[in-house]
């Protein structure tokens, strides 16, 4: 097969929809290396390098692409996708660029989340609309449609009246160098480099309402003598970190709380790229995650193949997985994450047991597994079957 991806996100997201489009497609090349792919790239990019040797970069071919690349990957892309003799191509953050459809070749669209239909409230109004108009044209027009989870099929039958045969729910897996278990003497370096504390909880996200970071905050206030090792914050946010950050200084939390991606020592390449993302997850002790919505929830699986505790809500698709094998909490109740936080620190046991059957759960969700069910998936939109 000659396979094509929309990669703008791989090439100039480092985090959610760009490690998705560059894991999956390095996979992919990986595994099923007797294909042939092209990633699709409004313009040129130093940050991010074709994920495989096997992946071809395509860039906009003509001179008025390359002066307008957001109107060439919603339009201009349509010509080079044809010349480029495509069997399938794969729109992987949402969106398919108009006149697809009248290329002769096959194209399926991951949709990762909803959440704008859900939370509006959330976005501007220019964005819900944008949004809401390039999610509903790529589901209306893609042969088939990829749902991220079981949670966001639900949705896409529920808001967008797709057709479920139309949908398939394929997971995503981490990145590959979640693999690897690190030693002590590994971990410990990259703490010290991050100027970390030998313990220590672990948030990963956006800091937005909807990923409950302030009552996270709010437990370690109602048990500040009880949980004595502080909270580590990787993600960045703007209206609501600054509640939070309020909220810090208001109940004098500020050497409980580290918000690590705003230290100078956050600005090393190893820690914007992410090869230092399993050092920091294996070096905690657990992962607090009680969000109130998700599409997926990659952080939790990067902590379950981290061997590490996952503190979550069983809301949306976090179940799906996190599995049995994690402590879940009403997000909405400070007390109860407080509580699941103590068991923790508190049970040793328990904590043994979570970080064996949670890595156990997370092996379905490998990168082998995944990207089997992908290309099978390119085949059957092919050949126009199932």
């Amino acid at each position: 097969m000659r396979i094509g991806f929309d990669a703008k996100r791989a090439f100039h997201n480092a985090t959610g929809l760009g490690n998705y489009s560059r894991s999956l497609m390095h996979d992919l090349a990986e595994y099923f290396p007797e294909d042939a792919y092209v990633a699709f790239n409004p313009k040129s990019s130093n940050r991010f390098k074709t994920p495989h040797a096997h992946i071809q970069e395509m860039l906009p071919t003509t001179w008025w692409g390359r002066k307008l690349p957001a109107y060439w990957r919603s339009f201009g892309i349509v010509h080079d996708i044809k010349k480029s003799t495509l069997d399938v191509y794969h729109g992987l953050s949402h969106e398919l660029p108009i006149g697809i459809e009248k290329t002769g070749i096959k194209s399926l669209v991951s949709i990762h989340d909803l959440i704008v239909w859900r939370y509006p409230e959330h976005y501007s109004a220019f964005d819900v609309w944008m949004h809401k108009k390039k999610i509903t044209h790529a589901c209306k027009v893609a042969d088939r449609v990829i749902a991220i989870s079981e949670q966001t099929k639900e949705d896409l039958l529920h808001f967008l009246q797709v057709p479920s045969e139309k949908i398939t729910v394929c997971y995503q897996p981490c990145h590959q160098r979640f693999e690897r278990t690190l030693s002590e003497s590994e971990i410990k370096v990259i703490q010290q480099q991050l100027n970390l504390p030998e313990n220590y909880f672990l948030y990963v996200g956006s800091i937005t309402e909807r990923k409950n970071l302030l009552n996270i905050v709010k437990a370690m206030q109602i048990e500040r003598d009880n949980i004595k090792i502080p909270l580590v914050v990787i993600g960045q946010g703007k209206g609501y970190k600054k509640i939070v950050q309020q909220y810090i200084q208001e109940n004098q939390l500020q050497d409980r709380i580290i918000f690590l991606s705003d230290s100078p020592e956050a600005q090393h390449t190893e820690f914007r790229n992410g090869s230092w993302f399993p050092a920091i997850y294996q070096g905690a002790s657990a992962l607090v995650y009680p969000s109130l919505f998700e599409g997926f929830g990659i952080p939790i699986l990067e902590a379950l193949w981290s061997n590490l505790p996952v503190i979550t809500s069983s809301l949306s698709s976090l179940p799906e997985v996190a599995g049995p094998s994690s402590l879940y909490v009403d997000p909405t109740l400070p007390s109860s994450i407080a509580q699941a936080m103590l068991r923790i620190l508190n049970d040793e046991g328990l904590a043994v047991q979570l970080k064996k059957s949670g890595w156990e759960w997370a092996q379905q969700f490998s990168r082998e597994n995944c990207a089997k069910k992908m290309h099978t998936l390119y085949e059957a939109c092919i050949h126009n079957v199932g």
